[in-house]
C-alpha cells in the first residue's frame, strides 16, 4: 500500500477527525448544560453531540486501522 517508513496521510485524516469530534462534541455538551438564552429552532436535536460523536468514531477508526506499525 505504501513505502515502509512513510505515515499514511489517513492516519493524520483520522487524528485530524478525532481532534474535530472532540471539540464539537465538547461545545455540543457545553450547550446541553448551559442553555443560550434564545435557542435555535432545532436546538432540541442536539446536533453537536450527534456530529462530534459520528467524527470520534470516524477518527479513532481511521486511526486504528491506518496507525503507523513497526516492521519486525
Amino acid at each position: 500500500m505504501h513505502r515502509p517508513g512513510l505515515i499514511s496521510i489517513w492516519f493524520f485524516i483520522g487524528v485530524l477527525l478525532l481532534a474535530y469530534g472532540v471539540l464539537i462534541a465538547g461545545a455540543g455538551l457545553y450547550g446541553l448544560v448551559s442553555p443560550p438564552a434564545r435557542p435555535v429552532v432545532l436546538g432540541n436535536l442536539h446536533a453537536g453531540i450527534w456530529w462530534g460523536g459520528l467524527l470520534i468514531a470516524l477518527g479513532a477508526f481511521y486511526t486504528v486501522r491506518f496507525a503507523p506499525r513497526r516492521q519486525k
